[in-house]
């Protein structure tokens, strides 16, 4: 599957679309202060970093779908949408992890994913060409990861048949959102070799 490009359309910046990025931004530094309030001696307030976890999966799928609905596609929504996935996705990691909610190993395996993608920036950038566009397969592995860190957090407060279910879902969430990140991580790496290597070759 090849990476999407979807053409700018705005220039503005206090679009629709660019306020719910925004806003999902501004909610990463709250969720990771309740999240780790508890670590701290303070009280946990798990319900409330559930919400934004909620919200932000709401407010992620809203932004692209209105931005091309109300062509408000714009450059900076296409570097705030990635931007507030991966630190969504970051903060949730570190969150869930140093509270022991979440193993050691499957943040390893996401962070290196991170890492991976991350290593193929100066090669782009070397040519030309900054971060590529999110692919839906991407956006998809993202959609299933910011659903099971709720559950997982949810399934970790309740008790009896209700906090096992939402454990059990949340785990099936985790399974299938990771093999769609690294699978994307993949394609993202050979749509990036294919365009260096165009690149060589019309340099020729």
């Amino acid at each position: 599957m090849e990476v999407q490009e979807t053409r700018v359309q705005t220039d503005r910046v206090f679009t629709i679309p660019n306020l719910l990025s925004m806003g999902r931004l501004i909610g990463v530094p709250i969720f990771l202060w309740l999240i780790l309030w508890p670590v701290f001696g303070g009280p946990e307030n798990d319900g409330w970093a559930i919400v934004i976890l909620m919200l932000s999966g709401v407010s992620d799928y809203l932004d692209g779908k209105l931005a091309r609905r109300w062509g408000q596609v714009s450059r900076l929504g296409q570097i705030l949408d990635p931007a507030a996935d991966r630190l969504y996705v970051l903060s949730t990691l570190v969150g869930l992890t140093w509270r022991e909610i979440l193993p050691w190993w499957v943040t390893a395996i996401l962070v290196a994913r991170e890492l991976f993608i991350a290593s193929l920036l100066p090669m782009l950038a070397r040519y030309g060409y900054g971060p590529l566009q999110v692919s839906f397969l991407g956006k998809a592995a993202t959609f299933n990861l910011m659903y099971a860190f709720p559950l997982l957090l949810l399934g970790h407060d309740a008790s009896g048949w209700f906090g096992n279910l939402a454990e059990a879902v949340s785990w099936a969430f985790i399974w299938w959102g990771t093999t769609l990140y690294w699978w994307a991580g993949v394609l993202y790496a050979v749509q990036a070799r294919q365009i260096v290597k165009a690149e060589r070759a019309a340099a020729v």
